[in-house]
């Protein structure tokens, strides 16, 4: 009797494949283990969903599994049905929400395992030897004098980047060696916990959250609202304590790579455990070991951003997402999944709590919150001696600017300058100018694949389009008139960051952006550089807004925040608000005075004036109501098809033909099709269309049965097309 297996594969078809099983393999043919398949003319690694003793195709047809790479499951029940859930609810494949879940050196084939560990040490005639000779060795005698302190394992040596020709020549030399050990489990934690640190003590507010959550059992979701600078860490830490002490494990997101050293450091502080992170910004092997680490039980806490969320739990205790509301835990390319949405469904599956920290909570959490699905618990209070922030609004109508900053803003600076403190500055472009402007003629130069300015990039002499990645020198003559007379038109980071420079030469500056932290470890030195108050000027985009606690910072400015408030996306004042509100909260954190102020040409804006009156908790219930009206998210539930082609009109008659697939009633509203508010980007003409529903449930019913029509569409061929629900931007 033959045996076939179904193997959900990372392809964009909306179906799992039949294999034969051998019948020397067919004791391995269990539900969640890797197989090697031939697909078409390749060699794919798939999953194995299920396995049955007949099959519907043709015996030629069927090929059978090249390898079977696992003998057990590898991943527990409750991500594998989280899995199965995502897919059916972003409407992809199995196969393509299972590679999400993977690291990439599974993917690839690595074992699931590692049986033991390479260490390197120095061998006697490496201790008796003279460094003075490896003068014109740089790179051997970096990794010597690592291993004169000790011996390192090759996990280590990896992540100090240390040079492999180095590490060969001197084993060449006989002065290093390496000694393959099997590893052990360590799980002493579990029944021994010790604490670096004294947890410091809570404030009324934090005592009452922390008591509360601990009572909780089984799965349960909070939001915990909490001021910024209210101690939200200090909660999360105390409530960790508990789980810790439990023998069971913690997982922690983050919106941004750029928040883990200080996150992790934080917890290492604390607690005397193994920590396993990931994020993107390390190689397949670092994250695989910390998947590895996770999964054994050896890491009490996981940190990570979105991808993080799948990192199997041997012991899972508790999930906590920090900074909920921020726009980074949704997944724009390829299947848009949202971390925050998924790990409250993994909670439910695995029964565990679930707590999501915000100062700014989305208006979907909120609606959560305020409706009693979650708990909501509040922390209006900055912790220890913080105070509130003195907030200030700078008209510049008519004022003369001096790259971008007014005189009552560069007079503030000077102050707060003088008396010792460090003063951050907001500008959320990146580059030295958003675009390129011809003095004579009034040109400006753009993106010949885009509906975009170019920026310019002074320090790397090019201009370049951030939408498509298009990229030239900078021009010396106007493409229009042929004029010299070419300028930056606008401020970006790069220029004001130069420009401080000059007008406050006594005081170092520090440029924090995509530009400046594209290197690794740049971030973390320039953190840290910031701590130890190297740098009295700090200039950025988002990144320093998220999270960051810089006791010394006491002025906050914010430059050019105009183009927030007028924008085509229903989202843009919950954005603003946010972003304002945390771009505030970085100032006056410690005992120091906050002030905040905001440069703009809309001083009587009702956004403005409302979110500076009332805060941010008010404004977002104001929100919520104007939503609620306009049958917007989070009171009605979006789903936004895009569709992208050479040629405008192929689709827009490709979403007609799907708008005229769709119900239309009471229920459900189709809005569109229509351009996108960039029509069109790298060469491509983009266009959208919205479906929207009452019922969570009568979208995902009307979609299912609408798809398999629209996949058979023809135009569906001519187009690039794509899928977002719950989408975080229309752009």
């Amino acid at each position: 009797m033959s045996l076939f297996v179904e193997v959900a594969l990372p392809v964009p078809l909306r179906q799992n494949f039949s294999y034969r099983v051998k019948e020397s393999d067919s004791h391995l043919a269990v539900k969640g283990v890797r197989v090697k398949v031939p697909f078409g003319r390749q060699q794919l690694i798939g999953l194995v969903t299920g396995s049955t003793d007949t099959c519907d195709l043709a015996p030629q047809q069927i090929k059978s599994v090249s390898e079977f790479l696992d003998t057990e499951p590898l991943l527990p029940d409750s991500l594998y049905q989280l899995t199965q859930w995502a897919a059916r609810y972003y409407f992809c494949s199995v196969g393509q929400m299972l590679s999400q879940a993977l690291p990439v050196a599974l993917r690839k084939g690595a074992q699931v395992s590692a049986e033991s560990t390479r260490f390197w040490c120095l061998t006697s005639a490496g201790h008796a030897a003279d460094l003075d000779t490896l003068k014109r060795a740089p790179a051997q005698r970096k990794v010597m004098q690592h291993l004169l302190q000790g011996e390192l394992t090759q996990e280590e040596l990896n992540a100090l980047e240390l040079s492999k020709p180095a590490l060969k020549a001197l084993q060449e030399r006989g002065w290093i060696t390496h000694q393959d050990r099997a590893n052990q489990l360590d799980l002493s934690w579990r029944d021994n916990l010790t604490l670096d640190e004294e947890p410091h003590r809570l404030n009324p507010e934090q005592a009452i959250a922390v008591a509360t959550l601990n009572q909780q059992t089984g799965y349960h979701c909070t939001l915990l609202e909490g001021i910024t600078g209210s101690g939200k860490t200090e909660v999360y830490l105390a409530l960790l304590e508990t789980v810790l002490k439990q023998g069971k494990q913690a997982l922690i997101l983050v919106p941004e790579i750029g928040l883990t050293p200080q996150t992790i450091s934080r917890f290492k502080q604390r607690f005397k455990v193994q920590v396993a992170v990931i994020h993107s910004g390390l190689t397949d092997n670092q994250r695989l070991s910390a998947w590895r680490q996770a999964r054994a039980g050896e890491a009490a806490i996981i940190i990570g951003t979105r991808s993080a969320l799948f990192t199997p739990m041997r012991y899972p205790g508790i999930i906590i997402l920090d900074e909920e509301h921020d726009s980074s835990f949704k997944q724009q390319e390829g299947v848009g999944y949202h971390a925050r949405d998924l790990a409250v469904m993994r909670g439910h599956l695995e029964k565990i709590p679930v707590l999501l920290g915000s100062a700014t909570p989305s208006l979907e959490t909120l609606q959560n919150a305020l409706s009693g699905r979650y708990q909501h618990l509040s922390l209006g209070e900055r912790a220890g001696a913080a105070e509130k922030v003195r907030q200030g609004i700078i008209d510049i109508r008519n004022q003369p600017l001096k790259n971008g900053l007014s005189h009552a803003l560069l007079n503030e600076m000077r102050i707060h300058l003088d008396a010792g403190n460090q003063v951050l500055l907001f500008l959320n472009r990146r580059g030295f100018a958003p675009a390129l402007l011809c003095h004579e003629c009034g040109h400006l130069h753009e993106c010949d694949r885009c509906d975009a300015f170019f920026t310019v990039h002074q320090s790397l002499g090019e201009i370049r389009c951030h939408h498509c990645g298009n990229q030239y020198a900078i021009p010396r003559q106007c493409h229009q008139c042929g004029s010299t007379m070419l300028m930056g038109q606008g401020v970006g980071t790069e220029q004001l960051a130069e420009a401080l420079a000059k007008e406050f030469p006594q005081y170092p500056v520090v440029r924090i952006d995509r530009d400046t932290t594209s290197r690794k470890g740049a971030l973390e030195g320039h953190l840290n550089a910031i701590h130890k108050g190297e740098y009295k000027i700090l200039v950025g985009t988002q990144m320093l807004a998220k999270g960051h606690h810089f006791p010394d910072v006491t002025l906050v400015g914010l430059l050019d925040v105009d183009g927030a408030l007028f924008s085509a996306d229903f989202r843009a004042p919950e954005r603003f608000g946010q972003l304002y509100t945390q771009v505030s909260g970085r100032a006056g954190r410690a005992s120091k005075a906050g002030t905040v102020l905001l440069q703009t040409h809309q001083c009587d804006n009702p956004i403005l004036r409302e979110l500076m009156h009332k805060g941010y908790g008010e404004f977002a219930r104001g929100q919520l109501e104007e939503r609620k009206q306009a049958l917007l998210p989070p009171a009605w539930h979006m789903l936004l098809l895009r569709a992208e082609a050479h040629r405008a009109e192929d689709a827009d008659e490709f979403l007609q033909q799907i708008a005229a697939i769709l119900p239309q009633n009471e229920q459900c509203e189709v809005i569109g099709p229509m351009p996108a508010p960039m029509d069109k980007k790298a060469g491509k003409f983009r266009r959208q269309l919205m479906f929207q529903t009452q019922e969570r449930s009568l979208l995902q019913k009307s979609f299912e049965a609408a798809l398999p029509q629209i996949e058979a569409l023809p135009l569906a061929k001519k187009c690039r097309w794509s899928l977002d629900r719950d989408p975080q931007d229309l752009l």
